[in-house]
């Protein structure tokens, strides 16, 4: 079958002349965004009861804009008044660049990876004497407590923030050709808005091997997958599928 319609289970990109768009443009199929998940923040006060306190640290450990967001929301909710010797360890160049919304950059130390987690981790060695704060969300990937356990350093990691599962009930009557996951969140939120969800002939394309591996969980069939060597991007890879039907 065809593909005419596709839903990308997250929001729409902002940048004029996206991959999407120009998926769109040459394939001519209607494709739409739809975040299957949000962030809410945690209250400072539950934040407390993590025991944080915010004095105790001299360096941050961000690893996304939404970490960067809820740091600073906490931060004035508790009324602390975030120091110029405080450290920042930015998971990539993107996470960096959006700290400068909340400080002055060449005011500040900031240390800046290459794009992964592990690639921070040299810089972070490099400081190990600092008291670091992770603030987290509550689907943080064991990858990064062990990376940081792993160093021997002194770290606290709290849950600023929490990815909740969107509403989609007016989605309930309407059908897509293709949905389109990058995280087992995503998966999880379509069985948990539709419980009795039958893939039939919708395709499914899955970004990563954690989202493939919840599809599969699912009992989903998995049409487009990606990164490959033929499709490392998911436009790519769902170019590809629909040229493999022509």
């Amino acid at each position: 079958m065809k593909v005419k319609t596709i839903l990308v289970s997250q929001p729409e990109p902002k940048m004029e002349n996206s991959p999407y768009q120009s998926l769109v443009d040459r394939t001519k199929v209607k494709i739409d965004f739809r975040s299957f998940i949000h962030v809410e923040g945690v209250p400072a006060k539950e934040v407390r009861e993590q025991k944080v306190d915010l004095t105790k640290y001299t360096a941050i450990i961000l690893t996304s804009r939404n970490s960067v967001d809820h740091f600073f929301r906490v931060a004035e909710e508790m009324r602390f008044k975030i120091p110029d010797t405080l450290k920042y360890f930015c998971q990539s160049e993107a996470v960096a660049y959006y700290l400068q919304k909340y400080v002055v950059y060449r005011k500040r130390k900031i240390y800046v990876g290459k794009r992964t987690f592990p690639e921070l981790m040299p810089l972070i060695k490099k400081h190990k004497n600092e008291s670091f704060l992770l603030p987290a969300t509550d689907k943080l990937k064991d990858l990064v407590p062990e990376q940081l356990d792993e160093l021997g350093i002194k770290w606290k990691m709290a849950t600023f923030f929490r990815t909740v599962i969107s509403d989609l009930s007016d989605l309930a009557d309407v059908k897509y050709d293709v949905l389109v996951f990058f995280s087992p969140s995503g998966i999880e939120s379509l069985f948990k808005n539709f419980p009795d969800f039958t893939q039939d002939e919708t395709r499914i394309a899955v970004y990563g091997n954690t989202t493939s591996q919840a599809a599969k969980d699912k009992g989903l069939r998995i049409d487009i997958q990606a990164p490959t060597p033929e499709s490392p991007s998911m436009t790519m890879a769902i170019e590809n599928y629909i040229k493999s039907l022509s």
